[in-house]
């Protein structure tokens, strides 16, 4: 009786969070994800990078869910209650007092979550989860207990559009990447006739892509701390190195990202933080399941062949490294990947372009007044223009794909 009343009790204390949480979210922005997802899915599995909102897309769903104010109930694992009580007894006893949606924020923060998960899968048909992990997770290759069973969706920090849309307070589409090569003269004169995109793409490099840009503190700070928040628990606690490795760790973030983008040289890695070529090449893994990088291979290559290239993940972390970077053409190859990467399989190009993207479709990079060579299948994204013609697409506009 006491273990029941206790749970009945705790319920009802996360009822009282789940409501002031939502009654006091600020949700700037609809996240294109939201209607990504297939809702008629039972078990939803939302991954991301730490400070890409995953928490607060959580408790939009929740402040969307159109049921009565008890089927719904968002939680943090990182609570003490699941120290000593059982997620299944919880959602047992959520779901004999009718509910019907389960937010599990935190997953990662509970042993043996993937088993629990899919007890309660099988064990209450009528009710959904939706669940919150790290992007360094692999949510169906390491859990078999969720084989077949998950829908894994990815969060990714604010695209350019949506960067806009909560600068502006204006409502902007998304458009597929076949729209913005075949169209990119009406879309760009469609944009540019409500705003003036290229006096906000700069603010956007430096700090448009994680959502705590919005908040009042300091930006910077946040990014720090955000980044070694990935480093000390989404990489070194999750993937299981020992704590004494850190330092190495951040000391090859650093020298990577001084360097990027640019070519591997393991060897020199590896004497620069005293490990194995081997350790190298897994570390790196770890910061690009992180999205602290992004990889770039040669076509029909991938990991853990040596990548052609090294971006990091987003333009933002550039300036973790170096608050005055300047460098324009790191910053829009960098920028010109990350859009592309979302929706795309994005391999190194030849010598007349920088990307090839699905095996088929070249784009290359132009800056400034830069003349462009005359290649009939190449496209050109550009920086600086509001508007293009032929071949020769704004750089921006390509921040439109999500």
């Amino acid at each position: 009786m006491y273990r029941f009343n206790k749970i009945a009790t705790m319920l009802e204390a996360f009822y009282r969070t789940h409501k002031h949480l939502v009654e006091n979210l600020h949700y700037p922005i609809k996240r294109l994800l939201m209607q990504e997802i297939d809702w008629n899915s039972r078990l939803i599995g939302i991954k991301g990078s730490r400070g890409v909102g995953k928490t607060t897309f959580l408790l939009a769903i929740a402040k969307a869910f159109t049921g009565t104010e008890r089927e719904c109930l968002y939680i943090n694992l990182n609570n003490f209650y699941f120290t000593q009580r059982s997620l299944f007894d919880f959602a047992d006893e959520f779901y004999k007092k009718g509910g019907k949606l389960l937010l599990i924020d935190q997953v990662f923060k509970y042993p043996e979550w993937s088993i629990e998960l899919r007890q309660i899968y099988d064990t209450f048909p009528e009710l959904k989860i939706v669940f919150t992990g790290s992007s360094v997770m692999r949510l169906k290759e390491e859990n078999a207990d969720l084989s077949g069973k998950v829908d894994v969706y990815n969060l990714r920090g604010f695209s350019f559009r949506e960067f806009l849309m909560i600068k502006t307070g204006l409502e902007f589409e998304a458009y597929p990447l076949d729209e913005i090569l075949n169209h990119h003269s009406k879309l760009s004169k469609r944009i540019t006739e409500q705003i003036k995109p290229l006096a906000y793409f700069q603010d956007y490099m430096h700090h448009g892509y994680y959502p705590f840009f919005t908040e009042q503190d300091n930006y910077s700070e946040n990014l720090l701390k955000t980044i070694n928040l990935m480093l000390e628990i989404d990489v070194t606690y999750l993937k299981q190195i020992e704590l004494k490795y850190l330092p190495k760790l951040r000391s090859l973030f650093y020298i990577l990202g001084a360097e990027t983008p640019g070519s591997l040289n393991v060897s020199k890695l590896s004497a620069n933080i005293q490990t194995s070529r081997a350790t190298v090449m897994n570390y790196i893994k770890y910061l690009k399941d992180a999205r602290l990088f992004n990889l770039l291979y040669s076509e029909g290559e991938d990991f853990p062949k040596k990548p052609a290239k090294i971006y990091l993940h987003n333009t933002n972390l550039y300036y973790s490294i170096d608050r005055d970077y300047n460098k324009q053409q790191p910053l829009c190859e960098t920028f010109l990947y990350n859009m592309l990467h979302k929706n795309h399989k994005v391999n190194i190009g030849t010598s007349r372009n920088l990307f090839l993207v699905d095996k088929k479709i070249n784009i290359d990079l132009k800056l400034g007044s830069k003349k462009s060579p005359k290649i009939a299948d190449v496209y050109y994204a550009t920086d600086m223009i509001e508007n293009g013609s032929g071949l020769s697409i704004p750089l921006w506009l390509f921040g439109f794909l999500y």
